[in-house]
């Protein structure tokens, strides 16, 4: 950095360095003379001797000539100039050298004098040298502390005169433009300062200009990037001002910059989260709510309908529950990808909460669409979710709204969507249905029943019934089946389709199938003790006691607390509960198997058994589904499925039961394949606790019971 000398400006200190004594006298005596001030003068007469006194500082300026002792010429001057360059010289010329000293001022000497104007020239020319090298300092200064100031701040920022040719960058700017000031200075602004917009990428207005043509402050366009030297990109904000000298007039621009690419990629990440489901990235909410009201707004001027497709996953809350969130997150996943790819792109795919999604069917043509869609999405969700090394099996119930008939707002077009899938669940899941206005009315009376289950078991207002399993060639009763009902108050006798599926969405069945379990098992026991012939009691388990952690030591404490032999105890799985992660289920069947328990396969025909899984589930039962047995006798296929199912499950060393018999040719069939027990109305229905041990007593006959 440039040294800065303090001048004495009433009485400056010269060092006249001159050979020529007569010469040296006629300057003293021109100095000694001057009428602008006094001079101290200091004079030596080589220039090695010059060089020594200035670096012991305190001269105000140099009175020098070129041709001295030890040096001559222009190298004279240069050496002088190389030791003080802070010092003002002046080069004492001669007609024989002017040419010399002409140079030298044009290589940074203040001036140069010529001989026969000393008396007069020369004091002023040191006075106007003195007083020029004060100001050039001051401004220096000034300079300098502008130039550390700008390259302390955070911000960047670059000058151009009003031609628009860079002049200044600091080092801020040095770095976002990935131009050196030296590289930077004399070329056009478009080249050193590249700035698009970061939405369109097309090249951005030049502030400066504006800032110039409009004589004022103008901010940067929104979304401005600039593009470094490099290519590397960066968000940036600020704004350009003109630039004015004394007169007012306009002379050249500054733009004032910095870096938000981290706020704004904040800032646009803050926006996703806040419009975005966490596990699956899909829009949520917030951000289906605002698309739907754009759908509606174009689907009105259009004259176009809109569809809300709501889906409900069957089945996730018990794997959710038994596996762990971790893989329920992943099924998620699973399934997201499975909507996205069932919908076209400009349709939106949201995740509502749970185990609930909503999909926006814009620009459908007709219903029928949202009808094709709901068939593809549902088919989508068939094949297994390979998750965890284990293959898991989940469905679906949607509800379908359309715009304008079932509402012209987010709100109701998603809350009837909404009340058409629980109507889904209630026709047996993994079904679509559209929304009719009467469906309001049975949503009011679910939420009802919802509301008086949670007081049901503490009111006593549940009972088991109990259906006889009967020897086919025989007639004798071989075991029973324990089915719920609740005697509500305002309803009477509900069947357990009227409440279970709701018991299991608001999460009560875990609660209320160990109620059925110990009730079973107390009968089972009364029964025994009262003299009645042992029978095994069958009892249905849901799903979601099955995954239930503790389900497999609530049976061991339940037989433990009523007394019940396990030999005597049979429990009842669906095929889908066996098959949803056949891997665990195997591990919980074993235990239950080591306890004595018997297991059996409930409807077993309607889901998705893997025979080579069924031969490693310890089974004891398989129950034919009565969806086949009813129409045996009319329907070839379905005798041919049962004929099939009974010798698959003799060759496996399965007993084999059919349900839902209701006449003597189905049983007469049955018996021909050779099955071994049945049950259903021909034989008896459900019976109160009391009813059965009399017809335990006094045996049974065909359609006595009814």
């Amino acid at each position: 950095m440039r040294g800065v000398v303090t001048t004495n400006i009433l009485s400056p200190k010269i060092l006249l360095i001159e050979n020529d004594p007569t010469a040296a006298n006629e300057i003293r005596a021109a100095l000694a003379l001057a009428s602008s001030g006094f001079f101290e003068v200091e004079w030596v007469r080589q220039l090695s001797e010059g060089l020594a006194r200035l670096t012991k500082g305190g001269i105000d300026a140099v009175l020098l000539e070129l041709s001295l002792p030890d040096s001559h010429g222009i190298e004279t001057f240069d050496k002088l100039f190389s030791t003080a360059p802070e010092v003002p010289i002046l080069i004492l010329g001669g007609s024989y050298n002017e040419a010399l000293a002409k140079e030298a001022v044009g290589r940074g000497a203040q001036d140069y004098l010529l001989p026969g104007h000393l008396n007069y020239s020369l004091p002023r020319a040191l006075r106007n040298a003195i007083e020029r090298k004060a100001v050039e300092d001051a401004l220096y200064v000034e300079k300098e502390r502008a130039v550390v100031t700008l390259n302390s701040i955070g911000d960047a920022v670059l000058c151009t005169d009003i031609s628009g040719i860079v002049t200044y960058l600091n080092l801020v700017a040095e770095t976002m433009t990935g131009w050196t000031r030296e590289e930077a200075i004399g070329k056009p602004l478009a080249e050193v300062f590249r700035i698009i917009d970061g939405l369109t990428r097309q090249a951005a207005r030049d502030p400066m200009e504006m800032a110039v043509e409009q004589n004022r402050t103008v901010g940067l366009t929104v979304n401005c990037v600039l593009i470094r030297r490099d290519g590397f990109e960066s968000a940036i904000e600020d704004s350009a001002a003109p630039i004015h000298d004394r007169a007012g007039r306009v002379t050249g621009a500054v733009i004032v910059f910095h870096d938000v690419s981290a706020s704004r990629a904040m800032s646009v990440k803050m926006t996703h989260s806040a419009e975005h489901d966490v596990v699956t990235n899909l829009p949520n909410r917030l951000l289906l709510n605002d698309r739907i009201t754009q759908s509606i707004a174009l689907a009105r001027r259009q004259n176009r309908p809109i569809a809300v497709i709501f889906l409900d996953l069957d089945r996730f809350k018990y794997i959710n529950d038994s596996l762990g969130h971790a893989i329920g997150d992943q099924l998620l996943q699973s399934v997201s990808k499975r909507l996205l790819a069932s919908v076209r792109s400009s349709d939106t795919v949201s995740r509502q909460g749970g185990d609930e999604f909503v999909i926006l069917l814009s620009g459908i043509t007709h219903p029928g669409d949202a009808a094709t869609s709901a068939r593809k999405i549902l088919l989508s969700l068939t094949a297994p979710h390979s998750i965890g090394g284990r293959d898991l099996h989940i469905d679906g119930s949607i509800g379908i709204s359309v715009y304008p008939e079932d509402g012209q707002d987010p709100e109701t077009l998603i809350k009837n969507a909404d009340t058409a899938m629980y109507h889904a669940k209630e026709r047996g899941r993994n079904n679509f249905q559209f929304f009719k206005a009467e469906m309001n009315l049975k949503v009011v009376e679910r939420q009802s029943v919802e509301g008086s289950l949670h007081q049901a078991l503490e009111r006593g207002e549940f009972l088991l019934h109990y259906q006889p399993k009967i020897n086919l060639d025989t007639g004798a009763i071989t075991g029973v089946e324990a089915l719920i009902r609740w005697q509500q108050p305002d309803r009477g006798l509900l069947s357990p389709s009227q409440f279970v599926p709701i018991a299991e969405d608001c999460g009560l069945i875990v609660q209320i199938g160990r109620w059925v379990l110990r009730e079973a098992c107390r009968q089972a026991c009364a029964w025994q003790n009262a003299g009645l012939p042992p029978l095994p009691i069958a009892v249905n388990v849901s799903a979601v006691e099955f995954r239930d952690k503790g389900f497999v030591y609530g049976v061991q404490a339940i037989l433990r607390e009523t007394g019940l032999e396990a030999r005597y105890l049979e429990l009842e799985l669906t095929e889908s509960v066996l098959m949803e992660d056949a891997e665990a289920t195997v591990s919980v069947l074993q235990e239950l198997k080591m306890m004595g328990v018997h297991l059996a396969v409930d409807d077993f025909g309607t889901g998705y058994s893997s025979l080579s899984y069924l031969r490693q589930f310890p089974i004891d039962v398989l129950k034919i589904d009565q969806s086949f047995v009813h129409q045996i006798t009319a329907d070839p296929d379905d005798s041919s499925i049962v004929s099939a199912i009974i010798h698959m499950g003799k060759s496996l060393k399965y007993l084999v039961i059919a349900e839902g018999i209701e006449t003597r040719e189905q049983r007469t069939y049955l018996q021909t394949q050779l099955c071994a027990e049945g049950q259903g109305y021909l034989f008896s229905r459900p019976l109160a606790a009391a009813q059965f041990a009399h017809l335990l007593q006094m045996g049974i006959r065909e359609t006595v019971v009814h």
